[in-house]
């Protein structure tokens, strides 16, 4: 689709460009990070963080996810943590010893057809970051550039991006689009081990052109949304996913289950997050926004576990959109002066993953749980060329609801039970290292049908 490619092309090319120049530190490299505390996992002995480039990655205890380490601590105020490549949330993963070079990542789903690529430089305390998220099914992508800096008490990181978004393959698909380009500041304290702070400011130039019925578009062009976002986790740093609420939630990496391989047995972590896009200047939106998440393992057995999840969110004050602004034929959501990009989401991988159906809106509460069991662990199998290590099977079931309204809150036959049955392994190909989950799930209730959903990661 070349159209679609060219108009990010020049990101991505000054990406490219970015990470090949040398870069200098501002300040010294951080302390050296202290070796990782022994894990309490109960059935072996923990493996031990790899560092970037390792020719081959040893075997895991802990669930199959992202290798990680703990933060570097130095009194009386705890150094922040390195970069691993995660790139959405800073501070949240973390080598054990960060060496310079290009650090390549990539994530691949399906069916979705998302393709996440991230190329990394890494010079003292200064991180440069390439990312593009490319759609090879609709044509979406988002190309993003980064700079991270890691202080002694803050890390600081300055965020440019162009996002293009297709709905659907057709003949006019190069004239039915939404875009969003915009620029963010990200800082974030680290408190201690267990507690961080983020701030978030951003501001979004926001244009459309969709196709409502026959030949009639909506044209809506340089729109503005600036917002200012505050967060704060408490629990495991190397849990990426609920961080990223208070993070980068464009960039996030998605994950299929929540069990990372630091969030260990016992661990739990809670995260909440405010949003406010003032009306004031060149904002054209008014609304606040209110999310919240919490993770909870608990161990069932030595070699078995199950981990909760609940996510909330709702919307205490929106506005109300100018009529010029309205498309032809507006829905209920096109009244609230907030972009559909803010909208809670409870469909897709990281929520209810039965679910086929878009459902998007201002309240949303939803639970899931995922109990692991592993086939075998720390282990050599063999199969098609590939080193398989490890393997848990999941049984997964969800519940929840989203609408426009508080009343969904107690409206009991809006809810949607969701179940499924899936797995996470790692595995490796010569000196690089994979991580492959899947599921299959379905929603019990609403449009029904048989759900699908793979991961591949890639780390070296």
């Amino acid at each position: 689709m070349p159209y679609r490619c060219g108009r990010a092309l020049p990101l991505i090319l000054l990406a490219v460009s970015l990470l090949a120049a040398p870069a200098r530190a501002q300040q010294a490299t951080p302390p050296p990070a202290a070796p990782p505390p022994v894990s309490t996992e109960p059935q072996t002995a923990p493996a031990p963080a790899e560092p970037q480039g390792a020719p081959t990655a040893a075997p895991q205890t802990a669930p199959p996810g992202e290798p990680q380490a703990p933060p570097p601590v130095t009194p009386p105020a705890p150094a922040p943590p390195a970069p691993a490549g995660e790139g959405s949330t800073p501070g949240v993963e973390v080598p054990a010893r960060p060496a310079e070079g290009i650090l390549p990542r990539l994530d691949v789903y399906f069916p979705e057809g998302d393709l996440d690529l991230r190329v990394n430089r890494l010079v003292n305390s200064t991180f440069f970051e390439g990312q593009v998220k490319y759609n090879f099914i609709d044509g979406s992508i988002t190309a993003f550039l980064r700079y991270r800096y890691y202080g002694l008490n803050r890390t600081t990181q300055f965020t440019v991006f162009d996002d293009i978004e297709f709905d659907r393959l057709d003949q006019n698909v190069t004239q039915d689009f939404d875009r969003v380009r915009g620029t963010l500041l990200l800082l974030e304290w680290p408190h201690s081990y267990n507690q961080r702070t983020f701030a978030l400011m951003e501001i979004d130039g926001i244009s459309s052109n969709r196709r409502e019925s026959g030949s009639q578009f909506f044209v809506r062009k340089d729109r503005t949304n600036t917002f200012v976002r505050l967060g704060y986790q408490l629990g495991t740093p190397d849990e990426g996913r609920s961080s990223a609420i208070a993070g980068e939630t464009r960039a996030r990496t998605q994950r299929l289950f929540s069990a990372f391989r630091e969030f260990g047995p016992g661990e739990a972590t809670l995260t909440v997050a405010g949003t406010y896009g003032f009306p004031f200047g060149v904002g054209d939106f008014d609304y606040v926004k209110l999310e919240f998440e919490a993770l909870k393992r608990f161990d069932v057995s030595t070699r078995t576990f199950l981990i909760g999840r609940l996510r909330g969110g709702t919307f205490p004050h929106t506005g109300r959109t100018e009529p010029s602004a309205l498309p032809p034929q507006p829905q209920d959501i096109d009244f609230l002066a907030f972009p559909r990009s803010e909208a809670l989401k409870i469909d897709g991988r990281e929520n209810l993953k039965g679910l086929r159906r878009r459902r998007g809106g201002t309240e949303l509460l939803f639970t899931t749980w995922e109990y692991f069991f592993p086939w075998f662990l720390e282990s050599h199998h063999r199969f098609v060329k590939l080193d398989f290590q490890n393997w848990y099977w999941i049984l997964y079931t969800g519940f929840g609801t989203i609408g426009l309204d508080r009343k969904v809150y107690t409206d009991l036959g809006s809810y949607v039970p969701d179940a499924g049955i899936g797995f996470e392994s790692s595995f490796s190909l010569r000196k690089y290292r994979f991580f492959l989950s899947g599921i299959v799930a379905q929603a019990l209730k609403g449009d029904g049908g048989l759900e699908a959903r793979i991961s591949v990661k890639s780390y070296r």
